[in-house]
């Protein structure tokens, strides 16, 4: 349940864009965001700070997107999400205590202090690929930013809704406006389904290994306490 609650604004703005396009949907996030950081703060008497950060930078990033009319600013915000956390557990490896990912689970299970900081290591490398990731998909692998850049200089406009591109344009510029479009739609998938799936294949794959070290661990424990000095 907690994980859905997590996801809210993400799957708002998904359920926005389909219908309204990315500038509704940036403004759905906002105020979904905003919804479920004070329901937390409501239903638990605290605030969550993943809460508080995911807040923080869609109002910070959302809203240069809203005040400038550049989808581009909305579209880092996943890499700076996800590069704070790689930073939080790069810090909590390096500052020698116990690390995030120990605190974090250790309660569940038991697993030696290297294999906790190995894992600990793995979520930082992970996060800091997942927002390496997300720009590629952006400037690369959805071929938004090119077909954005070449309907800019087609048209003069930096300020283009792509959810209106048979009302506005016509011939080729219709073209490059779809084309842009599909890039666009594509990186919102991928910010859903995407980086949403390859989480989910880490934490299984994190799961397994975590199994493996807590059986050795209990092979390892006596059945019964060694009995005590007289």
């Amino acid at each position: 349940m907690k994980f859905l609650a997590d996801l809210f604004p993400i799957i708002l703005f998904f359920v926005a864009y389909k219908l309204y396009g990315i500038y509704i949907a940036t403004a759905t996030a906002i105020l979904a965001a905003l919804l479920q950081t004070s329901w937390f703060r409501w239903h638990r008497g605290r605030f969550e700070s993943m809460h508080l950060t995911t807040l923080a930078l869609l109002v910070l990033f959302g809203g240069l997107t809203l005040l400038l009319r550049d989808p581009i600013f909305v579209m880092w915000k996943p890499t700076i999400v996800n590069w704070l956390f790689a930073v939080a557990f790069l810090v909590s490896s390096l500052l020698g205590g116990r690390t995030l990912v120990e605190r974090m689970l250790s309660q569940a299970i038991a697993v030696p202090t290297a294999i906790w900081r190995r894992l600990n290591w793995a979520w930082a490398a992970f996060f800091g690929l997942l927002g390496l990731a997300n720009l590629y998909m952006v400037y690369v692998g959805s071929g938004y930013f090119g077909a954005r850049t070449d309907l800019m200089a087609a048209t003069g406009s930096r300020d283009v809704d792509l959810s209106r591109c048979a009302e506005l344009f016509t011939g080729s510029q219709l073209a490059l406006c779809q084309g842009a479009q599909a890039g666009e739609a594509a990186w919102v998938n991928f910010k859903l389904f995407g980086m949403m799936g390859l989480t989910i294949l880490f934490v299984i794959v994190q799961a397994f290994y975590l199994a493996r070290h807590s059986a050795d661990i209990d092979s390892e424990t006596p059945a019964h306490p060694p009995p005590e000095p007289n």
